[in-house]
């Protein structure tokens, strides 16, 4: 069953899971703005997005809160 995320869904998603995975803590918001070349703004509504549809879970007003809800056989490969 697919999880019912799109493309650019599925890339932070990827991007949230691979960061996490090689750095030991979740990316921030510039780390994603960086990494995708958008601005800040596009980022947090991207991250707000992911929550709302149950992809992550994240502390308001706390850096590097995200937590991954989905396994890592449900992500797309990060291209």
């Amino acid at each position: 069953m697919e999880p019912g995320y799109t493309t650019k869904q599925g890339q932070y998603l990827a991007f949230i899971y691979y960061y996490s995975k090689l750095n030991g803590r979740p990316p921030s918001e510039a780390d994603m703005q960086c990494y995708f070349k958008v601005s800040a703004p596009t980022v947090h509504q991207m991250i707000l997005s992911l929550e709302k549809h149950g992809f992550i879970d994240r502390k308001p007003g706390q850096g590097r809160s995200i937590k991954l809800l989905l396994r890592r056989e449900q992500l797309p490969d990060l291209t």
